[in-house]
Formats: C-alpha cells, sequence, structure tokens
C-alpha cells in the first residue's frame, strides 16, 4: 500500500519557521516532521510514499535527493571523481520508496491528492494524510478497519482544540462534515485517511481550489461512503509556534508517545 502525504501549503500559522521552510521540513528534533511521519507508516509496513510538493517543494526535494549526506558522517576524496570520492559513516538508511511529486504552488488539498494519483496505478486502495501532525496512531488497525467496512473512505476521528472539523457519526458512519464549526465537542477530522482507488475518480477533479475538507469530504458524507476510525491516543498537528515547542519537548525528553520504531 501506498501513502501519500499532502507537503505544499504554505503554513501561515507558524510564519516565523514557514518563511524559510516548508512546514513539512519544520523540524522535531533533528529531523523533519515529514520524516517522523513517514517513520509513524514504516512502522506498519507501509513504506512507498507520494510526497504531494507545493510551496518551497525544492527543499523537501533536496533533502530526500540528499539524505544519505543529511543522514550520516561523509569523508570527501577529492583525488577522486563521481561516488568513489564519497565514504559514508554510520549511514542511516530507510527501506523507502519515496515519490516526489509536484502538483502545483497554489492547488488546494484536493487537487494535489487527484494529481497525485498517477502514481497510483495497480493500487486498490492508499493511506493519506497532512505533512504536519503525529500522532500514535495504529495504521494497520487502521488499514483493517477500513477493509472491513467496504465504503470508499476513512478517516482518523480524534479529540483535539475546538479549531478543526467536526464530525457528526452514527455508527461510525460519518454523516455530516462540518469543517469549521463554531463550537466543537465531538470527534473531529485527524488526517491519516484510507482511501479506495475510486475516490479520485468519483470524488476529485483537477480544479486548483478544490479542497479536501469540503466538497470531497461532505459529499462522502452525504452518500455514507465515509467512516470514522476512532482514534483515543495522542495526535498533534504542529500549526502554531506554541504546538512546535511542545513536540519538540516531548522528542527531547524522551517522551514522543508517536515514536513507535
Amino acid at each position: 500500500m501506498k501513502a501519500l502525504i499532502l507537503c505544499g501549503g504554505r503554513g501561515t500559522r507558524l510564519r516565523e519557521v514557514s518563511e524559510t521552510l516548508p512546514k513539512p521540513m519544520v523540524p522535531i528534533g533533528d529531523k523533519p516532521i515529514v520524516w517522523h511521519i513517514m517513520k509513524i507508516y514504516a512502522a506498519h509496513g507501509i513504506t512507498d510514499f507520494v510526497l504531494l510538493l507545493g510551496y518551497k517543494g525544492d527543499i523537501i526535494r533536496d533533502f530526500f535527493l540528499n539524505y544519505a549526506n543529511q543522514s550520516s558522517d561523509v569523508t570527501v576524496d577529492l583525488s577522486k571523481r563521481g561516488e568513489d570520492r564519497l565514504q559514508f559513516h554510520k549511514h542511516q538508511t530507510e527501506d523507502w520508496k519515496v515519490t516526489l511529486a509536484e502538483t502545483g504552488e497554489d492547488a488546494m488539498t484536493g487537487a494535489r491528492i487527484r494529481r497525485g494519483a498517477r502514481y497510483l496505478d495497480g493500487v486498490d486502495q492508499f493511506c493519506a494524510t497532512y505533512g504536519d501532525g503525529v500522532g500514535d496512531v495504529d495504521i494497520s488497525a487502521l488499514v483493517d478497519f477500513h477493509k472491513g467496512h467496504g465504503k470508499t473512505a476513512t478517516l482518523t476521528g480524534v479529540y483535539p482544540p475546538g479549531r478543526f472539523g467536526e464530525l457528526g457519526t452514527e455508527g461510525g458512519v460519518v454523516a455530516s462534515f462540518n469543517e469549521k464549526p463554531q463550537v466543537s465537542g465531538g470527534h473531529i477530522n485527524g488526517g491519516f485517511f484510507v482511501f479506495n482507488r475510486n475516490f479520485v475518480d468519483d470524488y476529485l477533479d483537477d480544479r486548483e481550489e478544490l479542497i479536501l475538507e469540503r466538497e470531497p469530504m461532505e459529499r462522502l458524507a452525504a452518500d455514507r461512503e465515509l467512516m470514522m476510525y476512532e482514534h483515543n491516543g495522542f495526535w498533534q498537528p504542529m500549526d502554531t509556534p506554541r504546538e512546535y515547542s511542545l513536540l519538540n519537548e516531548l522528542w527531547a525528553d524522551g517522551q514522543a508517545p508517536w515514536k513507535k520504531w
């Protein structure tokens, strides 16, 4: 199974760092948050990723193209040419396949997934999530839940701050999807989606302004084709300087709940 990760947003609430870095590259410890998200999936055997690039995508591209240089000590023998001149020490490797997919500077989330779907040939289901949030989500259980209910889509419902979108559920089926309610007391959309491949053709199009969390999700809910996987554990986005500090403090203290590797 593949995992698509939305990596194209501007991160305006985290302006202090997102003016120089795309939000998925904002670090937790010495690695960008997107690396942590990928490690969450890899801990459950999902190692084939499509990163949906946009704003400052060249920085994300350079990180993965130069991953060996980024993650190990290197001796450079200037008397040699080509790869023979490099010797890597304590090289950290990952058994990941990473596709760096340009989806447009200004595209919204729905358009990005639609454009990234060109790398989903032969795939019946796929995972997707945001490039700015971590959690101790049981990805294996999430995928099994999705395969078991037979609906088109599954999102992970969590209990966080009230500024996020509230879900109305009936027996696990999402009956309504309200992305920005005035008052929130129930589950909210925590990302960590699983979709059947037909979702792309039936609910998405290539309009630049297509927002995943609006028309596509609302239509899925209206069609009763959207299920919620309930996650009662840790989940935290990195939207503000306070949240950036929180995640880094948890990591530095060895108390990061999402670290399952």
